[in-house]
């Protein structure tokens, strides 16, 4: 089961945009993820159609479980 880190940040315009990774680290912890973001937001590594990241929301991990049924005979 993968697992997803959201990072979820405020543009200029005052739009919400979600940056996501992949397969995080497991050891990542929540002054890890705000460091990042503080510095995604204070370098201006991404911009977005409002304009640049300004401002840090929130940060999640995701995860996803998938049970397939054999409906098939």
């Amino acid at each position: 089961m993968g697992a997803t880190l959201e990072m979820i940040f405020v543009n200029a315009g005052g739009s919400r945009v979600t940056l996501r990774v992949a397969d995080p680290q497991p050891a990542l912890d929540e002054q890890q993820v705000r460091d990042a973001m503080e510095a995604i937001v204070e370098k201006d590594v991404f911009t977005s159609s409002g304009g640049s990241l300004v401002g840090i929301v929130a940060a999640r991990i995701v995860t996803r479980e998938v049970t397939d049924l054999n409906i098939l005979q």
